[in-house]
């Protein structure tokens, strides 16, 4: 990636306590461990990591994940190593809590045990770090296999919450609005894309339907003052990924990125890499980039390190320190 800091802002950055609370374990592998099972889909480091590489549209997104995916994840073993290798990343970047998601059709389509890969990405997670497991779903998941599979899902008790990911276009059906109802009485959180490919009102949409408190990416809310003003006000987060807005061609550069304009209109906003096996990007990238191009100052950095630990699902005992040494960090400037 472009985003290389000098050693004092890259110091700086590595010493935050960080959240990732967007981050997609099939779109996170290692890419070598890929390419030890399949070659033949993976034969080197992915062409979209160059600095320069835009996607042409999501469905070519969606390629680059599918394929490796389909050929890596056949197992709860294979989530597992995959999970290590992720979490080995992220506590590189100081990260000491996760939220990630696995794909419920992926499970579905390897005939997997849904409890088996909960338990799996969770015994991966290393000493020290939290982490809480998810399951996405598409908005066009209603086939019997994947309808069986998140019937499986809402029963397991250590899975965490539902994610509504994938392709925007198709509109939100009737069955999915009742689907997040129950996992919410199930004990369930629940998150939900929009606002990435889709334009504002998708996110109102989400909002309504749903009834989420979470919506991932949710960038192109700042096409409307009206959805950033209800954001603020409903105190939605918005867990953004800047590198993969720009990989994606959902913004031209870095500098066009909104999340600035959003947090300064009073909308919490936490940094995430969303699918680094395809953008190439780590966590402290992502801070470094929104430092370089758009500008935002050591406290603003830490300010969105800290939005991350308000929304994050873990006890005060385990949270608290790591909000102190920010506090630290923001005093000593």
């Amino acid at each position: 990636m472009p985003y290389q800091p000098d050693a004092d802002l890259a110091d700086f950055i590595a010493r935050i306590p960080k959240t990732e609370t967007h981050l997609h374990l099939e779109g996170a592998i290692d890419w070598r461990l890929i390419n030890e099972v399949a070659p033949e889909v993976m034969p080197g480091q992915p062409r979209s990591w160059a600095d320069d590489f835009k996607y042409k549209s999501f469905a070519e997104f969606e390629d680059e994940i599918v394929d490796p995916g389909s050929a890596y994840f056949t197992s709860a073993e294979r989530y597992h190593e995959a999970a290590k290798s992720v979490f080995k990343r992220c506590a590189e970047d100081n990260v000491k809590y996760v939220e990630t998601s696995f794909h419920s059709g992926m499970i579905a389509w390897q005939n997997l045990s849904a409890a088996e890969v909960v338990d799996a990405i969770l015994d991966a997670a290393p000493e020290g770090m939290e982490v809480r497991v998810y399951t996405g779903m598409l908005r066009t998941d209603q086939t019997p296999e994947v309808v069986n599979a998140l019937e499986d899902l809402i029963k397991v008790e250590k899975l965490w919450g539902i994610d509504l990911h994938g392709p925007e276009q198709p509109p939100i059906q009737e069955w999915t609005p009742v689907y997040f109802r129950r996992a919410v009485d199930a004990g369930k959180r629940i998150k939900a894309h929009a606002g990435e490919f889709g334009p504002s009102a998708w996110v109102t949409d989400a909002l309504d339907k749903l009834g989420v408190k979470r919506i991932e990416h949710g960038v192109r809310s700042i096409e409307d003052p009206a959805v950033v003003q209800r954001l603020a006000d409903e105190d939605i987060t918005l867990d953004v990924c800047p590198i993969s807005n720009i990989k994606l061609d959902v913004f031209p550069t870095m500098k066009d990125h909104p999340i600035r304009k959003l947090s300064e209109a009073g909308v919490r906003c936490t940094i995430n890499t969303d699918d680094p096996l395809i953008f190439g990007n780590t966590l402290n990238e992502e801070y470094a980039a929104i430092s370089m191009d758009l500008g935002c100052t050591r406290a603003e950095l830490l300010q969105f390190a800290l939005n991350g630990w308000e929304i994050a699902e873990c006890s005060g005992a385990f949270k608290q320190p790591f909000v102190d040494q920010i506090a630290a960090m923001q005093a000593a400037l």
